[in-house]
């Protein structure tokens, strides 16, 4: 019984490390598997190429693109038509400030 709490104590500090940082993936589209609102809420920044973007609508840090609205086309759907971009990709919570962690890839 005592190994229980204890490994609950060690894993504890790895949920607050990494709640500080966005996640790998994220879409703003609530249709996406990937689209989680209450992390939206906060804010996040992207940074794409050492620019910082305002328009994206998806991104992946591990495999290093974003996705971009193509300018106002929408599809049959009415959704609209995205670009992936590739490159190097790095995210923060703006809630955070100015010293927040930066989750970029490895």
């Amino acid at each position: 019984m005592t190994d229980t709490p204890e490994t609950a104590d060690q894993t504890s500090p790895a949920p607050a490390a990494a709640g500080d940082v966005p996640p790998d993936r994220l879409a703003i589209s609530p249709r996406s598997p990937h689209f989680d609102g209450d992390l939206l809420a906060r804010g996040i920044g992207i940074r794409f190429k050492g620019v910082e973007k305002n328009n994206v609508e998806e991104y992946s840090i591990s495999e290093g693109w974003i996705r971009v609205q193509a300018g106002k086309t929408m599809d049959r759907k009415g959704q609209p038509l995205t670009l992936k971009l590739s490159g190097p990709v790095e995210a923060w919570y703006k809630d955070l400030g100015d010293d927040a962690p930066v989750a970029k890839a490895d």
